[in-house]
């Protein structure tokens, strides 16, 4: 990599500085907080449907609540993230999703266990909103791609985490008790985060959003997000590959505890162990990024998704966790490039772009997280892997749109 002088008088913190590891560490723990709280319900699906006396696509709407909540409000917490800061948006976020989490196993019907979801999601949305563009703006543009992809590989970590402590605490004291030992989860990393990120001690260069009048509008802002070429066609890498994520985990406690393995809730819950390939996943795509492109990793990662997903026809436990596990790994290497390419393709209003993004993603696991519950309430779960595989495949050729404009150094 050429480094230009204005690249090399850069103050912000390089990679192996204090700085730069609190920094991490803090926004790892943000990511921990968010996604164990959000997925904290879906390894318990099965024990809502039962203690609700309802569908699998039915309790599959508490996910996807909470998903879409926090998609509808990324763009107003990219919003408040400019003006208030995103430091201050992340820390309100979880603290406001915390709350919701404590009144969530309180709920005598599912109905009012959709509607406190859904608020969660939505106060979830500050974290996805900011992270990423925080780092773009606060870490060396040098080791911004690697910071991102430790971030995403707290995604994960948090994701399994979240979904383990669910599955146990649900097997002693139902799905209650799951998502409460996941709200105080949030709690201890929402602690973390305020402690050990950093203050700012010198000032960044001056970016548009930073700037205030001098800079373009808000509406400028998302015009850009939305016309930029190429940031459609990561938009609907995030859409359809993360709907086709969802479905597959949404409905992985369907298939565990059923014929033909039918184990405990907690013994399922032990599959979300596959997640650790979507940390080794994160980890990995900045590198490979840099030295392969990311045309060529998002789509060797997509096709090693298809891949995964053939495999989880299996019909023995040691190839359905093989089959996990590479499609885990795929998937979340997919998404640490194409986020990081998002930000690094967008010119004007980046915390916009992330923003679109995020609603992209997270649209997926609602929308498409919900279908998969109905293919499989009429399938089964052959047909819901059908249907995914369907998503990997229109992705694929959505992302051919990405192969001839120049890339944009993701270094």
């Amino acid at each position: 990599m050429t480094v230009t002088s204005s690249t090399a008088t850069d103050p912000r913190p390089r990679a192996g500085s204090r700085a730069y590891r609190r920094t991490v560490i803090a926004l790892v723990a943000a990511a921990v907080a968010t996604f164990a709280q959000l997925w904290s319900v879906q390894p318990i699906l099965p024990a809502i449907a039962e203690g609700f006396d309802t569908s699998a696509s039915q309790a599959a709407l508490t996910v996807s609540v909470a998903t879409g909540g926090l998609a509808g409000f990324t763009l107003v917490w990219s919003g408040a993230a400019d003006r208030f800061g995103r430091a201050r948006v992340i820390t309100a976020s979880l603290l406001v999703a915390t709350l919701l989490g404590c009144a969530a196993p309180l709920a005598a019907d599912l109905s009012l266990l959709l509607v406190l979801r859904a608020l969660q999601g939505a106060a979830l949305g500050g974290v996805p909103a900011a992270a990423v563009a925080y780092l773009a703006e606060e870490i060396h543009p040098a080791d911004a791609p690697r910071a991102t992809g430790l971030y995403i590989a707290g995604n994960p970590l948090g994701g399994m985490g979240g979904r383990l402590l669910a599955g146990f605490a649900a097997d002693h004291g139902g799905w209650a008790w799951g998502i409460a030992a996941n709200t105080l989860l949030g709690l201890l990393a929402l602690a973390v985060f305020v402690l050990v990120l950093p203050r700012r001690r010198t000032p960044r260069p001056a970016t548009a959003s930073s700037r205030g009048s001098a800079g373009p509008s808000l509406a400028a802002r998302l015009r850009s997000a939305l016309t930029t070429r190429g940031l459609p066609a990561l938009y609907a890498q995030a859409l359809l590959l993360m709907g086709a994520f969802m479905t597959v985990y949404n409905l992985l406690g369907f298939r565990l505890t059923g014929e033909p393995f039918g184990l405990s809730q907690a013994a399922a819950s032990l599959l979300f162990l596959s997640y650790t390939a979507g940390m080794l996943g994160s980890a990995v795509a900045g590198s490979a990024t840099a030295r392969f492109g990311g045309y060529a990793v998002l789509t060797v990662s997509t096709g090693l998704m298809a891949v995964g997903l053939a495999g989880l026809f299996a019909g023995v436990l040691p190839g359905l966790l093989a089959a996990l596990l590479v499609l885990t790994f795929s998937f979340f290497s997919a998404h640490a490039t194409a986020s990081a390419w998002v930000g690094a393709r967008a010119s004007a209003g980046r915390a916009q772009a992330m923003a679109v993004y995020t609603l992209a993603y997270y649209l997926g696991s609602s929308l498409f997280g919900w279908l998969g519950g109905l293919v499989y309430d009429t399938a089964g779960w052959n047909g819901a892997v059908l249907f995914a595989l369907g998503l990997c495949a229109a992705a694929a050729l959505v992302a051919l749109r990405l192969r001839r404009p120049p890339e944009p150094a993701l270094d």
